[in-house]
């Protein structure tokens, strides 16, 4: 179920990112982009499972010993959006999971990306402590989303953590904050 949930807000990202809108050119509200690494290193730096350890969602939950699982790859050509996730297990039951999504050879805005998925949601929320913005939802499957949005040596890049809907956005914040930071 939680695959599905990823799956949905990665959905609803890329057809954000895919609208017929053309992009803006000009930079982020944030600080500058991060440098840019070779193609490969700036892949294998946005690992949900490196850049969010299962001891820290554990912490978070107050669940020992999760472990972490490479969840299913999603990309999609149309829009350039290359998805991975990170499943968060205890026992072989789903306790959450993290989805980065990558939108290669796009333009945009991160705080563009994460006003439109608000837009998306019904009952969604903005939540403080990111530089372009964060949002927060339950949706109909009864799962709570907390994604943000960054420049990844100049690729759009949403990060966002899904998990069960009693999870609030003072607990999801910091998973997901901590995720950006390693981006």
């Amino acid at each position: 179920m939680r695959t599905v949930a990823v799956v949905l807000v990665a959905f609803a990202a890329l057809t954000a990112c895919s609208s017929g809108d053309k992009p803006s050119t000009a930079t982020s509200s944030s600080a500058a982009p991060k440098p840019a690494p070779s193609t490969n290193a700036a892949a294998a730096s946005l690992d949900p499972c490196k850049l969010l350890p299962a001891a820290a969602v554990s912490k978070a939950l107050f669940l020992d010993n999760l472990t972490a699982v490479p969840g299913p790859v999603q990309d999609n050509a149309a829009n350039g959006g290359k998805a991975r996730s990170c499943e968060y297990q205890l026992d072989g039951k789903a306790a959450g999971a993290l989805a980065v999504t990558r939108y290669e050879g796009k333009q945009g805005k991160p705080a563009e990306m994460v006003a439109s998925i608000k837009k998306a949601k019904a009952g969604a929320k903005d939540v403080a402590g990111f530089p372009d913005g964060a949002v927060y939802y339950v949706d109909e499957q009864k799962t709570a989303t907390l994604a943000t949005a960054e420049l990844v040596a100049g690729t759009p890049v949403l990060v966002n953590y899904t998990g069960p809907a009693k999870m609030t956005p003072e607990q999801m914040a910091p998973l997901v904050k901590q995720a950006v930071d390693a981006s």
